[in-house]
């Protein structure tokens, strides 16, 4: 596993995949009772996709997320050749709809939200960003000036740059205040560092102590890092945002089955509502491919003001 985690860090895949990774590969050595995947060689791989699909029944966003992660173990880490995989038996994709929330709905909720959570969930619903690009936003990366905010590495390792909204520009520069503060008195404890990423903190040994680097969204928190010795101060928890707006849907009595994703999935489909064009969307979002934003022109079309024929009897 820790071949795993060089190799994943020596191709900059992101935190998120390393982890994925790593829990498919152990749930693959479990499953052929911990013998080593160089004994039970790629062979193995189909009996443990097949099984992933007839018996625990994953979607197939999950099977080709494992598929991905033994042919990365074999092929990359343990530098065993694959070759075809006979018998593979693949998930269907079902073609879905993404959860949307009406503008009113939207009003609702950050109105039931307050706080850090609230400000965050407006961040996220007026820039149409990932909740780990929100929340891993620097300081330098929010330029009031050009009202604009950089996306550094978002998903893919692609950067981008999304709107900053009019309305959030004095609460936005309250918070960086509020960091401010708390960067000042870490510094005056010996500590105020942010992790930096790459190796960045070895080019440049002062970096994580500038203010810019410090977290737009701190954690009250601070950890040593087990490397360096450094008391770092991280991002916020995403778990606790997710659980501060199930509340909020919850009181505010709104019963579909979305989460803080869902004001992404809002930012498109009310702006292609009001006549933003989708090439300008898919900028915004950072898709690759068009055929991704479009989906959101099938949502457009299904929450329009159609008449029921019911109606017109």
């Amino acid at each position: 596993m820790e071949q795993v985690s060089i190799v994943c860090r020596r191709r900059h895949l992101s935190r998120r995949t390393e982890e994925a990774y790593r829990h498919w590969i152990r749930q693959y050595i479990f499953f052929h009772r911990k013998r080593h995947p160089r004994d039970v060689g790629p062979v193995g791989v189909t009996t443990f996709i097949n099984d992933l699909a007839t018996k625990r029944k994953v979607a197939a966003s999950t099977q080709s997320q494992a598929l991905n992660a033994l042919l990365f173990l074999y092929r990359d880490v343990l530098e065993v050749e694959v070759g075809h995989l006979d018998g593979l038996k693949r998930v269907q994709r079902l073609s879905r709809l993404p959860v949307v929330f009406t503008v009113e709905e939207v009003r609702q909720i950050l109105g039931g939200l307050d706080g850090l959570s609230q400000l965050i969930a407006e961040l996220l619903y007026g820039t149409g960003m990932r909740i780990t690009e929100c929340l891993t936003l620097r300081v330098k990366d929010i330029d009031f000036g050009a009202g604009t905010i950089h996306i550094r590495s978002g998903k893919g390792g692609k950067d981008r740059t999304a709107i900053l909204p009019a309305r959030m520009r004095s609460a936005l520069q309250k918070q960086l205040v509020r960091v401010a503060r708390i960067h000042k008195h870490d510094l005056t404890l010996g500590a105020g560092h942010a992790p930096l990423p790459g190796g960045l903190d070895r080019k440049y040994p002062n970096a994580s102590r500038q203010f810019g680097w410090q977290f737009v969204f701190p954690s009250r928190i601070t950890r040593e890092c087990p490397g360096s010795g450094r008391t770092l101060r991280w991002y916020v928890s995403e778990s606790t945002l997710q659980k501060h707006f199930k509340d909020a849907l919850s009181r505010v009595g709104i019963h579909k089955h979305a989460s803080v994703h869902t004001l992404r999935h809002s930012f498109a489909t009310h702006l292609l509502a009001s006549g933003i064009d989708i090439r300008t969307i898919q900028l915004l979002l950072g898709h690759r491919s068009i055929k991704t934003t479009m989906i959101y022109t099938h949502v457009h079309h299904a929450i329009r003001q159609t008449i029921s024929p019911l109606d017109l009897l």
